[in-house]
């Protein structure tokens, strides 16, 4: 089965965009504002997960070699970066230590 071209040029834009959320994240890791900083490299993971995930899913489908380990990496990071986003929730509810 042929992927449309259509689906493919999507694809890209998607992968583009993600690529262009690098930006902020990278500035908020940069920045002077202390608790941006904290949650910056939560935001990059997630970041740079989506864009491995999504380009690892285009490549397996517009290629014929296999790149779905790609996606499984990008999907691994992703995780990574839901779960340092949970772990900061569950200490900033629990309060400062007594």
């Amino acid at each position: 089965m042929d992927i449309p071209d259509w689906f493919v040029w999507i694809f890209l834009g998607i992968i583009v965009l993600q690529a262009l959320g690098l930006v902020p994240a990278v500035r908020r890791l940069r920045g002077t504002d202390p608790a941006a900083r904290s949650a910056a490299p939560a935001v990059l993971l997630d970041t740079v997960g989506a864009l491995l995930a999504s380009a690892g899913l285009l490549l397996s489908l517009v290629v014929a070699e296999s790149w779905f380990r790609l996606t499984v990496v990008g999907l691994a990071l992703i995780a990574a970066g839901y779960a340092l986003k949970g772990l900061r929730l569950l200490r900033a509810r629990r309060g400062p230590a007594a």
